[in-house]
């Protein structure tokens, strides 16, 4: 890869196997691939582009068209069929509300646990916490269960993390819609001294 190439994906498939009803799975199984129980449904066939540092690239299209499809595999928490999907840098994904949460943890420790899942230590995730806890913003509710935040509490702690673990690629999915205004200029704010970085 090209080394102004922040990701590469190049000619990458995904297909689904669609079953009429749960029972046709285990037929499925028990017929060894000598006849098929399902229908092909391909959420994406034979894409091909490159992102370069620095850029911004937003991905369009209809409800059920692929496109988080397209940003699972770039994120890498979903294999393509085919095809080959690279990534230079540290990546950051804010896909799903809240994913990468447990419920019943804090969000001081969803703080942590989320470091660890993007592979930094506790002692980086305690130089990163006051800058986390003032870009959320969510006061006394840091110690409270995330089950008990608001749709819009969870995105503000999520992004905050992904945020300030200061990734080269930074990947978000619609998560941003259930912010406050004032949040979402933030937010923007933060995505254009990113790329202007």
């Amino acid at each position: 890869m090209y080394s102004d190439i922040a990701i590469s994906i190049n000619n990458v498939a995904k297909r689904y196997e669609m079953y009429a009803q749960p029972s046709d799975r285990l037929f499925q199984f028990l017929s060894f691939g000598k006849r098929e129980y399902f229908k092909e449904f391909w959420a994406l066939r034979n894409i091909s582009f490159s992102v370069k540092k620095g850029e911004t690239v937003g991905i369009l299209g209809r409800n059920g068209s692929g496109k988080s499809t397209l940003l699972q595999i770039i994120a890498g928490t979903l294999a393509p069929t085919s095809g080959e999907v690279q990534t230079k840098g540290v990546l950051a994904a804010l896909l799903e509300l809240g994913s990468g949460f447990n419920p019943e943890f804090t969000g001081r420790e969803n703080i942590y646990l989320n470091g660890t899942i993007l592979g930094f230590t506790k002692a980086e995730m305690d130089d990163r916490f006051d800058e986390i806890t003032a870009f959320a913003d969510i006061g006394e509710h840091l110690d409270q269960p995330t089950k008990t935040y608001s749709s819009g509490m969870t995105v503000r702690l999520a992004f905050a993390v992904q945020a300030c673990v200061s990734p080269q690629v930074l990947i978000v999915d619609e998560a941003l819609s259930v912010g406050d205004e004032k949040f979402q200029r933030k937010c923007f704010e933060y995505i254009e001294r990113l790329r202007e970085g």
